[in-house]
């Protein structure tokens, strides 16, 4: 008898283990496994005898199936088990490693009940599913030969995205911050951020930009709305970051910004501002960046205290079949590296979409962790609307053609639970064709369009009542100078079991007698150029591999204990009572990520001066499209002014051809500067040159120059990125 207990124990756990295998997660039935054959994989070492099947058996604690009910039959667990693991959800959390985690998750998919909605949500739901399914066919009805990368197939990632921000605004968020690709991006600006129609449909126009910025292709832009969540009744602002066409690109780049946002709510715990990240299946699988990105999910530094990561899988990558595009189950399995719960959905079934984007949501805010909603569906077209599938895919594209779209499947389930008739959902369909329309002939009055609409960092009030060729003296009062310089050079005040290793009281003593001498090094001039910002106001941010005590032992911004763990010291995060505050963080060994994390960063306020610093001035490499993509040409394609500076060591003599240079021709190339011209020399002629270039390239010959230049991007009238060859 213990044995049968025990193998039933075995039997619900293999359900919860393996039972994402079998789920029957493919709208098209390509790769569903069958019923008897997914009980055998699943049950494979526990021997379920027939004779058993009827025994009233104790369910064990780790099983939420009986509700109230605390013991059932075998064969009514197997059955409650494959409903809740074996139908449209696939649920992968028992590889994360925290018992508490594993039991809630277990709760909300497992209790009897869970997957049912009201009738009213079931209404919601059928009108957000005909206005995301109504805007691919008022796009393809009027624009046919036009690329917009519709999102049929997968429309469901509309109400679950509604879903995700409607029950995240309910549990305190405030500020969502979104990154996606750019398939479905049109209805997503549409549908949930509700951009004004008119604007989206004006830019299939092919009208000339009145304001500046050379613009981007419809489907990269970003936008930025403030509004009322009807769902909740509570303000929400949304912004969708522009991206370039480099898929996966945007992820660190909205992390960054997500973590700027909560550092200057004083969000600590990532209650009020929240990032969303939208992934295709093929690049969630291959881009390395994805990896680099969640890499930085749990660092003290760079966490934004959990992401929802929705990945619109239409199980084809261009025309790439995922069995040759990936080497792993799912494409989401970069997520279990960093304990993410994964849910597999079935696209074709909404209440059980809308089930996983409310665990998703209460997850976030519970367990502020990172977690993956794999949204199955499939691709209606080609990769583009005028791209034709059937030369690489026929066999999936023949099932396609066939398909029903997930409007008319759940209509129909909705007619036969007689909660809509077929009036009522034509009735509903042709509403949001009649607000399309309207839209549309507002837009055909239109004669120009405008970049700045699409503004995703707007900064409120920086530039209003400045002089845009007027720079802030950048020179401070030497007494300043002298106190940040004795500060630099002391350990923590008042603390005299404070143990500095000795060479670094060597380093110390230096600093004084500099101050003494009035001369500086490299180090004492960024110490002198951070702390005179610091004492202004402005937040100081340096971020890269290494930074606190610099790659060649020079820099030194924070102090050891060397007898305890974790006591440290920043002097410049202690030069006065009421200095804006100083971060100082060490990054995952990453350029990539890290550097479009910080780009990121720098987007969110103006006011601030954000840095990154490579270990050595090549390391950029690997970082290159964030350079070329979104710092060299963010402003020309999105309007989007950065400040961000880029410190990469040059000049490395004996230390190898790599480390030798920042390949600093290619920066000079990236420069928008012509140098076919010369401007006149008149007055503003500096500031003119500076206002009209994409990006600032400096290699400074003294710690003065050095000095200034980093004063000078907090006060510039405006925002440029810097780029030095630091020494």
């Amino acid at each position: 008898m213990i044995d049968t207990h025990l193998g039933v124990q075995g039997t619900i756990r293999s359900y919860q283990v393996r039972g994402h295998l079998a789920a029957q997660i493919d709208p098209l039935g390509l790769s569903n496994m069958d019923r008897e054959k997914a009980r055998k994989m699943i049950i494979r070492s526990v021997i379920v005898n027939d004779k058993d099947m009827d025994t009233v058996f104790q369910l064990p604690d780790s099983t939420f199936i009986g509700g109230n009910v605390k013991a059932l039959p075998l064969r009514e667990i197997i059955n409650r088990l494959e409903n809740v693991y074996c139908k449209s959800i696939g649920s992968e959390y028992m590889h994360i490693n925290n018992l508490d985690q594993i039991n809630w998750i277990r709760k909300r998919v497992e209790s009897p009940g869970a997957l049912e909605l009201d009738t009213v949500e079931k209404r919601l739901l059928l009108a957000r599913i005909s206005r995301a399914i109504g805007f691919e066919a008022f796009l393809a009805k009027k624009w046919s030969a036009e690329k917009r990368f519709g999102l049929e197939g997968v429309e469901m990632l509309i109400p679950c995205m509604k879903k995700v921000i409607d029950k995240s605004t309910e549990l305190g968020v405030e500020c969502v911050v979104m990154g996606m690709p750019h398939r479905g991006r049109l209805n997503v600006l549409a549908n949930v951020c509700r951009k004004p129609l008119d604007q989206i449909l004006t830019q299939f126009s092919g009208l000339e930009s009145a304001d500046e910025g050379s613009g981007d292709v419809k489907y990269h832009l970003g936008t930025y709305i403030e509004r009322l969540n009807r769902a909740t009744n509570k303000n929400i602002r949304l912004s969708v970051v522009a991206n370039p066409s480099h898929l996966e690109t945007v992820n660190p780049i909205v992390e960054g910004k997500v973590r700027a946002e909560q550092f200057y709510r004083g969000d600590t715990e990532g209650k009020k501002a929240m990032a969303l990240l939208l992934h295709g299946d093929a690049a969630f699988a291959g881009q390395g960046v994805v990896f680099e990105t969640m890499g930085m999910s749990e660092l003290p530094d760079y966490t934004t205290r959990g992401t929802i990561h929705i990945v619109a899988n239409n199980q084809i990558g261009f025309t790439t079949d995922p069995r040759y595009s990936r080497s792993s189950p799912y494409c989401t399995d970069v997520g279990r590296v960093t304990n993410a719960p994964i849910f597999h959905v079935n696209a074709d079934d909404p209440e059980a979409v809308m089930l996983v984007s409310n665990i998703a949501a209460e997850w976030r805010a519970t367990w502020h962790r990172d977690v993956v909603i794999d949204l199955v569906g499939y691709r209606k077209f080609g990769h583009n609307e005028i791209d034709e599938p059937m030369f690489t895919q026929p066999i999936m594209y023949s099932i396609i053609k066939k398909h029903p779209n997930v409007l008319d499947i759940y209509s129909q389930k909705l007619i036969g639970e007689g909660i809509a008739t077929q009036e009522e959902v034509e009735a509903v369909v042709d509403k949001y064709d009649r607000i399309c329309e309207e839209a549309y002939k507002k837009a055909q009055g239109e004669t120009k369009i405008y970049n700045k609409d699409w503004l995703d960092s707007p900064w409120s009030g920086f530039f209003e009542g400045k002089d845009p060729l007027k720079v802030k003296d950048t020179g401070v009062h030497e007494e300043t100078l002298t106190h940040i310089g004795r500060r630099f050079a002391q350990g923590p005040p008042n603390a005299p079991d404070f143990k500095i290793h000795r060479s670094m009281e060597r380093i110390l003593k230096a600093r004084n007698e500099m101050v003494d001498n009035r001369q500086l090094d490299w180090a004492m001039g960024e110490a002198f150029a951070f702390g005179s910002l610091l004492k202004e106001g402005t937040h100081v941010r340096l971020s890269g591999q290494d930074v606190e005590r610099g790659t060649f032992s020079h820099r030194h911004h924070v102090l050891h204990h060397q007898t305890e763990d974790r006591s440290t010291f920043k002097p410049l995060a202690n030069l006065y009572p009421d200095q804006a505050p100083y971060s100082v963080c060490n990054s995952s060994l990453s350029e990539y990520g890290i550097l479009g994390f910080e780009l990121g960063y720098s987007m969110t306020n103006p006011n601030a001066l954000v840095m990154w610093e490579g270990q050595f001035g090549d390391f950029a490499n690997t970082a290159q499209c964030i350079i070329d993509q979104c710092i060299a040409s963010g402003q020309s394609k999105w309007v989007r002014q950065s400040g961000l500076v880029m410190m990469l060591p040059h000049g490395m003599e004996g230390m190898g051809p790599e480390h030798s240079s920042a390949r600093p021709e290619r920066f000079l190339q990236m420069s928008s500067d012509d140098p076919e011209y010369f401007p006149p020399e008149q007055e503003g002629f500096a500031i003119q040159q500076l206002t009209n270039i994409n990006m600032i390239v400096a290699n400074c010959s003294n710690p003065a120059n050095y000095f200034h230049l980093l004063r000078r991007q907090i006060c510039l009238p405006f925002r440029k990125p810097l780029i030095v060859m630091t020494p």
